[in-house]
């Protein structure tokens, strides 16, 4: 990094948030980090220090000035905690942004279902509540069953229950409430929503001066739990001459305008079923599934070179991007592993991941854990102990790959109750 080329500000840059700062030195610019909240977020993938020219811990009486005196070229969130505030100072310091006053809308999951609703599209029936008993009133009287109950601001499926019965839907309810969501917030209240049936897709998209790029679309291929939690297996790419694409890519465009997602990454989320597309949610930063070298392998280009085009030469991006589709260089997979272990991890057995590791289409491999971790029977995508990234221009060999994956994934970890 050197002090003379220009920067700009990443709001909490955690997870795949480090992905944007060598995407942003391939186009000549520096990232500063600034940290939203007092402490660290720890139960993310922390932002990468040397990445940065700068860490900042954000103080409303210093921080604000500071970087309208040091006038950084754009100000964009890393992860969904730092949506408000980057929203807020990009705005503040006359820079492309998505603008304040649709910020709660991007976070709040019933405020984002509600705005949508009223741009007259199709969405889930919801209910707010902090009372177990007005959840099974309300699914009772509308005949909401079966319905989903979540935390109104997490993620990666943390919290969220599929219940089909009133003893269900209170035990989901009372275990939302006064509980921490991933992002360290209290979950003060609950959101219900009726059930949507069909397929769920990812749509990631990225914007810049409200004209989009659609990145990819995945297919969810899930299940749920013995306790309605749901259970993400494999995303699939999807082909854009797929006619799913010819419901979901407009759909998405009015989503994001309802929401006022103008500027940069989002990742969404949608059910598509018999009465056509109704949105799950969306967040106003990158996939977490993301991984530069499968994405440019399988797509040619990822979704944080294409963010990081979109503030740092919003015109290529415009002329050479924006309105154009997606097209698919070979087959994709994302496997988020399941496990039935329990107990404190002892050891990684790394004979069998180099064996997975080494298999024709992995183009990588996440252990989540360590020694000394405990690990739990699956429940959400937060206690999936493995990610494994493949793709191969050769379909089958994808497949084979997988159930090898499949077949080994319980071999990682060494267990002791």
């Amino acid at each position: 990094m050197t002090v003379n080329r220009p920067w700009g500000v990443v709001v909490d840059g955690y997870s795949t948030g480090n992905y944007l700062p060598p995407a942003f030195d391939a186009l000549g610019f520096d990232l500063v980090h600034l940290q939203s909240t007092p402490e660290p977020m720890l139960t993310m993938l922390q932002p990468a220090a040397a990445s940065y020219r700068e860490f900042l811990v954000m103080d409303e009486a210093v921080t604000p000035g500071l970087l309208a005196e040091r006038k950084p070229a754009f100000v964009l969130a890393g992860q969904e905690p730092g949506v408000p505030l980057a929203d807020r100072l990009a705005e503040e310091l006359g820079l492309r942004g998505n603008g304040s006053a649709l910020s709660t809308e991007r976070r709040d999951k019933a405020r984002m279902i509600d705005a949508v609703a009223a741009a007259g599209l199709r969405t889930a029936s919801q209910l707010c509540t902090d009372d177990a008993r007005e959840a099974v009133a309300w699914a009772d009287s509308g005949g909401h069953w079966p319905c989903v109950a979540k935390p109104l601001s997490s993620a990666s499926t943390d919290g969220v229950r599929v219940c089909r019965t009133e003893q269900e839907l209170r035990d989901a309810v009372t275990g939302v409430l006064g509980t921490h969501d991933i992002f360290g917030s209290v979950n003060d209240r609950a959101l219900i929503q009726s059930y949507l049936t069909g397929t769920e897709y990812i749509v990631d998209t990225v914007s810049c001066d409200g004209r989009r790029r659609v990145c990819g679309v995945w297919r969810y291929e899930k299940r749920l739990s013995a306790h309605g939690r749901p259970l993400y297996n494999r995303d699939i790419l999807v082909d854009p001459a797929d006619p799913v694409c010819g419901q979901l890519l407009p759909y998405v465009e009015k989503v994001l305008d309802a929401l006022g997602i103008a500027n940069g990454p989002a990742h969404a989320e949608i059910i598509v079923g018999a009465d056509g597309p109704a949105l799950v949610e969306v967040g106003a930063r990158l996939n977490g599934n993301m991984h530069p070298a499968m994405h440019q392998t399988c797509l040619g280009l990822d979704q944080a070179q294409l963010t990081a085009l979109a503030y740092a030469d919003p015109e290529r991006f415009l002329s050479d991007f924006a309105d154009t589709p997606y097209s698919i260089r070979q087959p994709a997979v994302v496997y988020n592993t399941p496990t039935s272990l329990s107990g404190r991890v002892v050891g990684i057995d790394d004979e069998v991941v180099s064996r997975m590791r080494a298999l024709p289409g992995v183009v990588d491999l996440t252990v989540k854990k360590k020694p000394g971790d405990r690990i739990s029977p699956t429940e959400d995508l937060l206690t999936s102990p493995l990610r494994v990234f493949l793709t191969s221009q050769d379909a089958e060999q994808l497949e084979r790959d997988y159930l090898v994956v499949e077949e080994l994934r319980e071999d990682v970890y060494t267990v002791e109750a």
